[in-house]
């Protein structure tokens, strides 16, 4: 299977762990958003155009860049480690004081909306925040011309929000006012 097919693949199953599991018939746990590995495996190769074994499973979550998955201990379980728009998952994440700034990748085309109403998480569970800029300019750039906004987590943290670190080290938070933004570049 060629780099660019697992990649492919890779998406896929975020799709279908974060969003519609259904797609395939497969079922989800609501405590954490996990799969059987088996299950998963065999619900994609009969209901999806895809084919994928074990091997190919383990290559996916071992050397995926944005480290979307997770393995339970005893490796018979799997789930994408955020970004669910699923209703009623419950994620269960620590809760953690966040550095001073965090950052939020954007497009320009939705700037001017975001800095009325703020940063709403949309169909997912959390807003997603960057520790570092290089990765907030990424992801931005998914969105066409990428704009950073610079966040006081400092001051949300002090104020009462709460703030949750993935298991792929993305700060997550309900939503960002625009009273917290520092700047935008």
């Amino acid at each position: 299977m060629s780099s660019s097919d697992v990649i492919e693949l890779s998406k896929y199953i975020a799709f279908i762990l974060r969003h519609h599991p259904e797609e395939i018939g497969l079922t989800l746990e609501m405590d954490g958003g996990w799969a059987l590995v088996d299950d998963l495996i065999s619900k994609i190769n009969s209901e999806s155009v895809y084919f994928i074994d074990k091997e190919t499973l383990d290559r996916i979550v071992e050397t995926d860049d944005k480290k979307r998955y997770s393995y339970s201990p005893d490796g018979t379980r799997i789930c994408a480690n955020q970004g669910h728009s699923i209703p009623g998952i419950k994620v269960f994440m620590t809760e953690y004081q966040p550095p001073a700034t965090l950052f939020h990748g954007t497009g320009v085309k939705y700037l001017e909306s975001i800095m009325k109403q703020g940063i709403k998480p949309k169909s997912r569970l959390y807003v997603h925040l960057s520790s570092d800029e290089e990765t907030a300019i990424k992801v931005g750039k998914r969105h066409g011309d990428p704009k950073v906004i610079y966040i006081s987590a400092e001051r949300m943290y002090k104020d009462g929000f709460k703030f949750y670190l993935s298991a792929n080290n993305v700060w997550l938070t309900e939503e960002v006012s625009p009273k917290y933004f520092l700047s935008v570049k």
